[in-house]
């Protein structure tokens, strides 16, 4: 328990102190400065209680060489004398934590002292963490260094699933030459096609990584919520607007803000945001004055805001603002070879969502027929569809192999037939990493032609310089492998 000494000259106002406090601290005695003095220098004490009028030295004046001898002991005084002189310099000079007066009650007494060993813990804490902090900044920042480069290496455009030569190279090489500078950047692409995460990687290729990266769908909410989730507002600006807000500008003030679905916001909205963009600071609803931020916008769209431009429905000014470099990322349907690896990730992934734990989770695969049917069919709702059958088939699964018989009527019903279901034998479908040598080499050549003449629109004219074909060897390609158009 923690110490307490009583100093006090009669031996009947030490009893009644030790008969308060000894259930909850072990209580020391001394009838004078002296014999305080001895106990001190003999073992730690947390509190000293010190009665002001007594022979020799008093106790403010005792109180002073206890602070400057044994200063991390809490120092009361106990006076039945209601002296202002002593008071102010029991404050001043001694550094007093408390003054009780006489007489004093016995659970306002016990009160204090509790409060004033508490008091001496935080005290001894908070130096503790002074010290750990001005030793351990050389710690703290290789920490934070290690946090930014497992970031960087999470979110890397290399993190990006796709297959060998999928369309998304050409986007990837051209986001990350175009991430090293402070250029607004504008990505189009349909929903779920992975634009907020072409924008995570850009932020920490970029000289903001080691600051925030904040996104907001803008079609999520009205404008008066949007305006003051991403702007801030003042307490009392509306109604429920208990305390001041900072928005999502002001948290990412020297790092990205990520605007998804703009396409979907107002023309009135539209005139508040292009004017940050224009001024670059942000006025909080209801405040008086603008806030200065520094942010990187990487705005994007599943809409054709060109079109939406000559609609009236977009500024022309505010697209130009925000299109520095347009980035277009291609629907899944659009590179059909990039669905395997992305669904053998997303089977771990989502496994280990599910509670299945790591080994487990690495252990899962899709069955030959499983993956050709998620290769034939056209994903409307791209990765995000993806993700959800994959979710699905797991929880109807048994074992670590995922049948086809998984995946929801849909799925199984959106096979594009005499596609990719007639490329190889049923038990190598799409599955271009098992089988005779031939077989895996069809099994390719069926998806790389699918995937060109998606691409192409079906244009086989075009489709066929592509691929370095005449139109006659590309027709015979395509009637071999059942993707006559």
């Amino acid at each position: 328990m923690p110490t307490v000494l009583v100093v006090d000259d009669e031996v009947r106002s030490q009893d009644a102190m030790r008969r308060t406090l000894d259930e909850d601290f072990s209580v020391l005695t001394a009838g004078s400065a002296a014999e305080a003095r001895l106990l001190l220098e003999q073992q730690e004490v947390s509190v000293i209680l010190c009665d002001q009028r007594m022979p020799g030295l008093t106790g403010v004046v005792f109180l002073k060489e206890v602070r400057e001898r044994w200063p991390d002991t809490v120092r009361i005084v106990i006076s039945g004398y209601t002296d202002t002189e002593d008071l102010i310099s029991g404050i001043n000079e001694a550094g007093i934590y408390q003054y009780i007066l006489k007489p004093w009650i016995p659970d306002h007494l016990l009160a204090t002292v509790r409060n004033a060993v508490e008091a001496q813990g935080l005290q001894r804490d908070t130096n503790r963490l002074h010290l750990e902090l001005r030793s351990s900044t050389p710690v703290l920042r290789e920490r934070a260094a290690s946090n930014l480069a497992q970031a960087r290496q999470a979110f890397d455009f290399d993190r990006i699933e796709r297959a060998s030569g999928s369309p998304l190279d050409a986007v990837c090489e051209l986001a990350a030459r175009v991430a090293r500078y402070d250029l607004s950047t504008l990505v189009l692409g349909e929903s779920g096609s992975g634009k907020e995460l072409l924008a995570r990687a850009m932020h920490y290729a970029s000289p903001r990584a080691n600051k925030a990266f904040v996104s907001e769908n803008c079609a999520a909410m009205p404008d008066t919520l949007l305006e003051s989730e991403l702007f801030g507002h003042k307490r009392g600006a509306f109604t429920g607007a208990f305390e001041d807000h900072a928005g999502l500008f002001q948290r990412a003030n020297g790092g990205t803000v990520f605007l998804d679905e703009i396409g979907e916001t107002s023309p009135a909205f539209q005139v508040r945001l292009l004017r940050v963009l224009q001024e670059r600071e942000v006025r909080p609803v209801g405040a008086a004055r603008a806030v200065p931020v520094d942010v990187r916008v990487i705005a994007a769209t599943h809409r054709d805001l060109e079109q939406r431009v000559r609609d009236g429905l977009f500024r022309e000014d505010l697209f130009y603002r925000i299109a520095g470099v347009t980035l277009t990322v291609p629907p899944l349907r659009e590179r059909v070879g990039d669905i395997a690896p992305i669904a053998r990730r997303l089977l771990q992934e989502v496994g280990q969502e599910l509670g299945m734990g790591a080994a487990r989770a690495a252990a899962l695969k899709l069955s030959d027929e499983a993956l050709g049917v998620l290769m034939a069919y056209p994903w409307p709702g791209n990765v995000r569809e993806l993700r959800n059958e994959i979710a699905r088939a797991l929880a109807l699964s048994e074992g670590e192999s995922l049948a086809a018989q998984s995946f929801s009527a849909r799925v199984l019903q959106g096979q594009t037939g005499a596609g990719l279901a007639t490329l190889v034998p049923s038990s190598h479908l799409g599955q271009a990493a098992s089988g005779t040598l031939a077989e895996r080499l069809d099994a390719i050549e069926a998806v790389i032609l699918r995937e060109t003449l998606l691409r192409q629109r079906w244009n086989k004219t075009r489709a066929a310089k592509e691929l370095g074909l005449s139109r006659v060897g590309l027709r015979a390609k395509m009637a071999r492998f059942g993707l006559e158009g």
